[in-house]
């Protein structure tokens, strides 16, 4: 079913031009369809706000449960921002006392950049425990992305996240273990899965907090898991929201991170993600811009629409499914079928009682 363009958010009529169904407000109170209202806290830096929002927006979208889906995009004040994105935010974002006020049925959480390497020292560590901690009372659902599930995990579960050393970087194939779960209802036993990160939270970490593992990769990397009470909390550790050429992206802008001296050392390619004749172009870019440096000449342009349309995506279709399967769960949920099979034994009106819990 259909996301609802309930204000003027740029995404809207972005993601309508893609083929994706967007009923203007007017249309969708014509419709005698159960709507379900989503929030969106993002915290990614500017540069990637609006892609990281139509990202979701799109998974959101393309899923297919019975309803008509509101997304309710917000930020934290405490995230430094420039005043071009401020505005942006001010004019098309909703505050967390509107949200609060209106209430949501599922929130989602994004990722975000940080400096230093302890979480608890960031600027949005408090404001971000106060969503939490609300969404843990008020909000059937709340999904985590990456760092968010991080932030989780260390607040919640008292498990911090660990430096790996190297960066975790590309496409990966996963497997699912265990198939009783509704989010995984369906879908392809074996898929890709993007990771950008050089923190985890390792297997054992969550199995010590007795938090269900649903998807872990071939390595043995957790990526999707759920709180003890199978729903309440979502656990991605991956990326399943991003697009075909969201790595090559990052990887260009490690490129030239590098040509600005920011970095010593020329970043690798992601892993199982560029065909041989990617690399080959990149490589030949490498070296030019090597030469470069040493005459002290301009860097040439990055050859990013040369590799592009080479990209496969070969994890898009598995994260639909699973965002469709979760907001199917999240319907019945919110339709007071509080006793779903994978809940057998759990008492959904007292999960602070649930084992693992703090």
């Amino acid at each position: 079913m259909p996301l609802v363009a309930h204000n003027q958010l740029p995404s809207f009529a972005r993601l309508q031009k893609e083929g994706i169904k967007v009923l203007p407000p007017d249309a969708a109170l014509h419709q005698d369809i159960r709507e379900l209202h989503i929030g969106l806290l993002n915290m990614m830096p500017d540069a990637a706000l609006s892609a990281t929002e139509r990202q979701f927006f799109r998974l959101i979208g393309e899923s297919n449960p019975i309803a008509q889906f509101y997304v309710h995009p917000f930020s934290l004040n405490e995230i430094p921002r420039s005043d071009k994105a401020r505005e942006y935010l001010d004019q098309y974002y909703e505050s967390f006392d509107d949200i609060k006020s209106m209430g949501l049925d599922a929130l989602i959480v994004t990722g975000a950049n940080v400096s230093g390497p302890e979480l608890s020292q960031q600027a949005f560590w408090d404001p971000l425990k106060e969503v939490f901690d609300w969404a843990w009372e008020n909000v059937t659902s709340t999904l985590c992305s990456c760092l968010a599930t991080h932030a989780v995990m260390e607040f919640r579960y008292a498990q911090k996240r660990v430096h790996q050393g190297d960066k975790i970087w590309g496409v990966f194939p996963h497997h699912i273990i265990d198939k009783t779960h509704p989010l995984i209802n369906d879908i392809n036993t074996r898929f890709d899965v993007p990771h950008s990160r050089w923190n985890a939270v390792s297997r054992s970490q969550f199995e010590a907090q007795h938090l269900r593992i649903l998807v872990q990769s071939d390595n043995g990397m957790v990526h999707l898991a759920t709180s003890s009470d199978g729903f309440r909390t979502i656990f991605f550790q991956g990326h399943p929201e991003y697009d075909t050429i969201s790595l090559l992206k990052e990887y260009k802008r490690e490129v030239l991170r590098y040509q600005q001296g920011e970095i010593s050392t020329y970043p690798p390619f992601p892993d199982n993600y560029l065909g041989y004749f990617s690399k080959a172009i990149l490589n030949e870019y490498r070296l030019r811009t090597e030469l470069a440096q040493h005459h002290r000449t301009e860097p040439p342009d990055f050859p990013e629409q040369l590799i592009s349309p080479s990209i496969d995506n070969t994890w898009h279709d598995t994260a639909v499914e699973v965002i469709g399967n979760w907001m199917g769960l999240i319907y019945q949920l919110t339709h007071n079928d509080r006793h779903l099979p994978f809940m057998e034994g759990i008492d959904p009106d007292n999960p602070l009682d649930l084992p693992g819990q703090i």
